[in-house]
């Protein structure tokens, strides 16, 4: 390794804003089962499937519909 390394022509990563952030989250047991199964089903991450529902619906702004009996 060298002593010292020049950046002055250095350039910020254009894929910054596509990394994804660590966060701790509290999900009730079957829904990690249901999300868990369906990946294993599909062949990829339960992780990476939750951040796909997650990102569908941010992108279409949906809402959830609650109804209090």
């Amino acid at each position: 390794m060298r002593d010292s390394y020049d950046f002055s022509n250095s350039v910020k990563n254009p894929y910054a804003k596509h990394l994804k952030k660590q966060v701790t989250i509290r999900l009730d047991e079957d829904t990690i089962a249901y999300f868990k199964q369906m990946a294993e089903d599909k062949g990829i991450p339960y992780q990476s499937l939750i951040n796909l529902f997650l990102r569908d619906c941010a992108a279409n702004h949906r809402q959830l519909e609650t109804k209090w009996i």
